[in-house]
């Protein structure tokens, strides 16, 4: 299985997160967009 551009991209990212959550939108069976949560605040 080959990955396309997009998807090297992501994995690329996700390695790079050293902690955190991500939100990883999908169109057409292809990662087009990745939100980051900047802030969370539990009190």
């Amino acid at each position: 299985m080959k990955l396309n551009e997009q998807e090297e991209n992501l994995i690329d990212l996700i390695r790079e997160t050293e902690f955190g959550e991500i939100k990883i939108i999908i169109q057409n069976s292809i990662p087009i967009r990745v939100e980051e949560v900047k802030k969370s605040i539990k009190l």
